[in-house]
This record gives C-alpha cells, structure tokens and sequence, in this order.
C-alpha cells in the first residue's frame, strides 16, 4: 500500500511543478541549442508523461526549433521513453489492483484475453491514430499480462508517424505553411491505410480461427 500511494504522490508532485514551470520550460525548448539535445530529450520525456501541455504542441516547438529530422526525433524519443516509464509504474505499483478489475467483469475479461493474444499488433495500430489517448493505452497494457518487450516495441514503433508528425507541422508552420495542407492529406490517407491494412488482418485471422483442425 506505501508503495501505491508513494507513486501517486511522486506523480501529483511532478505534476504540479510541470503546471508550474511547464510555460517556462516550453520557452527554453524553443530556445535551446543542439549542445542540450540530451537535456531537450529529458524535458520532451517529462512533458510527454505529464501531459500538462498537450503533446502535439510540444512535438510542433521541438520541430519548429530543431527543423523536422532531429525535431521528429526528440519528440519520438520524448514519448517512447514517457510510455515506457508509465508502463513500468503501473505494472510495478498497481497490476494486482488492475487485474482483479480486469477480470472482475465478464465481458471486459475476454475483451483482456483477445487483446493479449494480439497484444503487438492492437498496441502498434493504436499508437499509429493519434486521437487515442496515449495513457489509455499505456494503463490498459501495464494492467494486462502483455510483455514488456512487446509492449516496449509495438508501442515505439507505432508513435513514430505521429511524432514525425507533430515535429513536421511546426516546423512547416515556421518555415512553409503552405505545406501544412499537404501534410494533413498525407496522413489522413495514411490512416485509411493503416485501417484498411488492420481491417485485413483481422478478417484474415478471424478466418484462420474458422479453419478446422487436423
């Protein structure tokens, strides 16, 4: 039980220095050089796993300030770490509490069983539409029975066109703002992609469930 309510109140207290301090710190990121990458990539961390300030605009300042290769690439580094971090609270202080919860219902159980059986693949897709909530799905893995590697892997490699993303924008928005429009078709034809791709795959493996057994 210390150990729960000590990693709350780390989080609570890091959080509320980021509400604080969070306008500064945008600042500085705006500012600073290639010589604070390491100490950028820290902050971008911080910021991704207290979201105080909304991801995407930290990712747009990153590319704004650092142009769209090494701006894409802090961002990405930001999140991947922040959600590997919040995986291994979770699993670390609460996975007792959320495993019961996930199997106190019926429904929401097999809902758990389907997605640890097609854990990497339903973690990648996700990362890969920006509107989901990033927390929703780091909580949820962290509570499951979902490896860490896998979770680790599918999860970074599937925020990569998101963070390219957000680091593309602002740096298009400073730089050539007429690109912002192409730049929006490109991803949403992406997405239909991705989706169309996933839809695929589970009517393949829906099918190779039907086989029958030799």
């Amino acid at each position: 039980m210390i150990r729960k309510i000590s990693i709350i109140l780390i989080y609570i207290a890091v959080a509320i220095l980021i509400f604080l301090y969070g306008e500064n710190l945008l600042i500085w990121l705006q500012e600073g050089g290639t010589q604070f990458l390491l100490l950028t990539a820290l902050l971008a961390t911080i910021f991704a796993l207290f979201p105080i300030i909304p991801y995407p605009l930290i990712g747009a300042v990153l590319g704004a300030a650092y142009g769209g290769l090494l701006g894409s690439t802090i961002t990405w580094i930001g999140s991947s770490l922040a959600s590997i971090i919040m995986f291994i609270f979770v699993r670390y202080g609460y996975q007792d509490w959320g495993h019961q919860l996930l199997n106190r219902y019926r429904s929401l159980a097999k809902v758990t069983i389907l997605f640890e059986q097609n854990a990497f693949m339903t973690i990648f897709i996700t990362r890969l539409i920006p509107v989901i909530p990033s927390i929703i799905v780091n909580i949820y893995s962290a509570l499951s029975r979902v490896r860490f590697l896998s979770y680790a892997i599918a999860s970074s490699l599937g925020k990569i066109p998101a963070m390219i993303l957000f680091a593309t924008v602002g740096n298009s928005f400073v730089n050539n703002p007429t690109q912002l429009l192409f730049i929006g078709g490109a991803y949403l034809v992406f997405l239909v992609l991705v989706y169309g791709l996933y839809r695929l795959w589970q009517k393949l493996a829906s099918k190779k469930e039907e086989l029958p057994k030799l």
